[in-house]
């Protein structure tokens, strides 16, 4: 007894309770509940400890256990998706599974992103500002300052870190666009990978854009294939949505009372479209009617269900996007197909999560659990170039496709052959009632993402509007909120940067009541915006679309909305009230200071290279490769773009040996080394729209070989290339001209690999089971 007494004595002074067993219980964990710190201490030892165990008393320390009653947990987060497009936003895209989802929850009409991707990512997760964890831009074109470094530190700790101390089970499945691109490789560090920021299992991909068909992918910390080809069937959509049912039934099954945590983000329906072609052909000509028209019928609608208020005004088309009417007859033949096949991949997307939500339904306590789905990381996307294109990383590349190349595929858009995208002007109509799309967070049409968030056994109001003004960061704190959390003040022994949002739970049920988000900045690419308690101040920085050069903020021009009763932000009052916008301007500026914002920066295309940015390959020329390794992420490549260099194969030939050699990029752009018939072939392939080709004029030799592909740039202009010239056994065999070659980036997350090529294929030369069939030693690629 008298052991008993000293425990509860030791314990109460560290804020632990105890009871009579000796063991943890529910007192102790609602007093650890209420401490700032995390981990939680370790009990102390209760029980007795003599000579032997029969003298002895054990004490077991028992694993931590989430509150009673405490919900599951799933946030659905959808990718470049325009306020105007889905049905469940009035749009003409069917997403059914929105629309009941929307029908027995609380339906958000002014809840924000912060305009582009990994930002969005960053605070949705973390509760703090995009800039405060180093996202403000995409991880490929990070800078060298504290908020654009992309550097997520351990003082800005996730949901899923601080949940999993709770008690809870963790995972993230989909899209993971929040690690610096020269971590993503398989040296790591993993600290970044979504297992270093508290999710216990991950599936999905790395990067901002992946083929839904042929996609690179992550289990945990292991790069893996997909388990089947596309013409098998596979799609990543559903294949990420299998893993997440049967990890969830898993979890269940073995700990039916441990709530979870689930990150379902999709990589839909950011390009590429890619969707089976049933469902894309579901929308056979639903659009023949053009963007302008699309834009006035989902306005009617959005009026009609009261998703936007009585006397929202409809936005004007900009002067920098075409009329519909303007039109060559073929240009609107391919653009009515461009949004057929986005509208298919974003209703087989509902599909697939309708499948999740059906098997959380069958779950023991499906009733409770709390599900936040976010439309969209940003609105709509204008990167595909003002006529679309067959190939994202084309335009990205800085590259305008044209009409006439899209039409001699166009019944291929939406299939594994191409990286499509569809065309400015349809970004923009997506944003309906707004202005402008993604990465244009000083207007709504890059931020206002509508939000749907369902409870059943939480929440009593079903099929209700919530029209407060909200953020992205407004989750964390959220979520926190509902389980009774206070948010730590450390977490695994770093001091923490305080949550910047605030808690949306009073919204559940009181539809009227005041919002209490009073300030919120918006800032990527140059383009900035600051609300106020209802006004709203933006600087416009330029067509997104543009994806080369710096405009300068010198001759910035602000606007000045008050969304209280100008919801599309469509009356500038600027001239009118100068004064109010200085205010919001000197307001914006103290909370760039405060949130790390400064230095703005406007340019892209140039930031894929900086100069300092940490690396694995930065100031060396000379990279030694063995057979099987593969799966080296582009940023941790040798930077051969548009340079001089030689690449050397060594190895043996033991008769008839055929397979890649070497290949680094995929269908959307990239380069091989393979041995077919007996002779040697260097393609290059420039974003799908050329194929170049070198072959040997004789063929491998039996036994030992030295292959070398000498490539020279000889040209001076923006994407034009040189020469390659193949040698075997260092007599020359074959040379031929490469007259233009990728820039910047092959593809987003294709891979150099040794020995074969994986993922989707550089060239239609060979097939999926490419493996050379002889023996390299080595394979060195030396930078001129």
């Amino acid at each position: 007894m008298k052991h008993f007494f000293t425990f509860c004595i030791v314990i109460s002074f560290m804020a632990i309770s105890c009871n009579n067993s000796g063991k943890k219980g529910n007192d102790t964990q609602k007093t650890d509940r209420e401490s700032n710190v995390l981990p939680h201490p370790i009990p102390e030892f209760n029980g007795d400890i003599g000579e032997t165990f029969e003298t002895s008393t054990p004490d077991f320390p028992q694993p931590y256990k989430a509150k009673d009653g405490a919900p599951n947990i799933v946030i659905i987060l959808l990718d470049d998706i325009g306020f105007g497009q889905p049905s469940v936003n009035g749009g003409l895209i069917n997403t059914p599974v929105m629309d009941s989802l929307k029908n027995i929850g609380l339906y958000y009409n002014r809840f924000h992103t912060t305009g582009i991707c990994s930002p969005t990512r960053a605070a949705l997760l973390t509760g703090r500002n995009h800039h405060q964890s180093g996202n403000g831009t995409i991880t490929e074109l990070s800078t060298g300052y504290p908020g654009y470094n992309s550097m997520w530190g351990k003082d800005i700790a996730a949901i899923p870190e601080v949940l999993r101390q709770y008690g809870y089970s963790t995972s993230a499945y989909g899209k993971w666009h929040n690690t610096p691109d020269w971590e993503t490789s398989a040296i790591g560090p993993y600290d970044r990978w979504p297992t270093g920021v508290g999710f216990e299992h991950f599936y999905g991909f790395f990067g901002g854009e992946t083929s839904q068909w042929e996609p690179q992918l992550i289990l945990n910390t292991q790069t893996i294939e997909p388990p089947s080809l596309p013409e098998e069937g596979y799609h990543l959509g559903k294949d990420m949505t299998d893993r997440a049912i049967t990890w969830m039934k898993t979890q269940k099954s073995i700990a039916p009372e441990q709530p979870f945590f689930t990150y379902y983000a999709t990589g839909a329906a950011h390009a590429p479209h890619h969707a089976p072609k049933e469902w894309i052909d579901k929308y056979k000509g639903k659009f023949d009617m053009g963007w302008d028209k699309y834009r006035e019928i989902v306005y009617q609608n959005q009026l009609e269900q009261g998703i936007i208020p009585q006397g929202t005004k409809l936005t004007e088309r900009p002067k920098e996007i075409p009329s519909w009417d303007s039109q060559s007859a073929d240009a609107k033949k391919l653009f009515a197909r461009q949004m057929e096949v986005f509208a298919g991949f974003l209703e087989y997307t509902d599909y697939q999560i309708g499948r999740l939500l059906k098997a959380i339904n069958e779950l023991p306590d499906a009733d409770n659990t709390l599900v936040f789905f976010i439309v969209g990381d940003n609105g709509s996307s204008a990167e595909g170039s003002m006529s679309g294109t067959s190939n994202n990383m084309y335009t990205q590349n800085g590259f305008p496709d044209t009409v006439e190349s899209q039409l001699a595929i166009m019944d291929e858009l939406g299939g594994p052959k191409h990286e499509n995208h569809f065309a400015v002007p349809w970004s923009w109509a997506g944003g309906v009632p707004f202005q402008w799309m993604k990465r244009v967070p000083s207007h709504f049409g890059g931020t206002r993402n509508s939000m749907i968030i369902t409870w059943p056994k939480g929440i009593a109001a079903k099929g209700e509007i919530r029209s407060q003004f909200h953020h992205v960061i407004d989750i964390a704190p959220t979520v926190y909120d509902v389980l009774g959390i206070t948010f730590p003040t450390s977490v695994n022994g770093v001091e923490q940067v305080p949550l910047a949002g605030v808690s949306m739970k009073y919204t559940f049920e009181n539809g009227n009541a005041e919002g209490t988000r009073k300030v919120q900045y918006f800032e990527t690419g140059g383009h900035r915006a600051i609300y106020n308690d209802g006004w709203v101040a933006a600087s416009f920085h330029g067509a997104p679309w543009i994806l080369t050069g710096s405009k300068g903020f010198k001759d910035n021009q602000w606007e000045l909305y008050n969304i209280n009763d100008d919801f599309s932000e469509a009356v500038d009052l600027a001239a009118k009230k100068p004064e109010k916008l200085k205010e919001l301007q000197q307001l914006f500026d103290e909370e760039a200071k405060k949130y790390n914002v400064y230095p703005l920066d406007d340019r892209f295309a140039q930031r894929a290279q900086i100069p300092d940015r940490p690396s694995n390959v930065r100031g060396k020329t000379k990279f030694e490769y063995s057979q099987g390794v593969v799966r080296i992420p582009e940023g941790s490549a040798p930077p051969i773009y548009a340079r001089s260099h030689n690449v050397t194969i060594i190895g043996q030939n033991k008769g008839n040996n055929s397979g890649v050699l070497a290949a680094e990029g995929g269908g959307a752009g990239g380069w091989t080394l393979y041995v077919k018939n007996g002779k040697v072939y260097y393609d290059y392939n420039f974003f799908g729209k050329e194929i170049y080709s070198v072959a040997s004029n004789t063929t491998l030799p039996k036994g030992n070989f030295s292959i070398k592909m000498v490539y020279t740039q000889t040209g001076k202009e923006y994407g034009d290339g040189g020469t390659a010239e193949l040698f075997i056994n260092e007599k020359p065999v074959g040379k031929g001209d490469i007259p233009k070659v990728v820039p910047v980036r092959f593809s987003a997350t294709e891979t150099l690999d040794i020995g074969k090529d994986l993922g989707a294929l550089v060239s239609d030369s060979y097939g999926h089971n490419n493996s050379f069939s002889g023996v390299i030693d080595k394979v060195v690629i030396e930078l001129k």
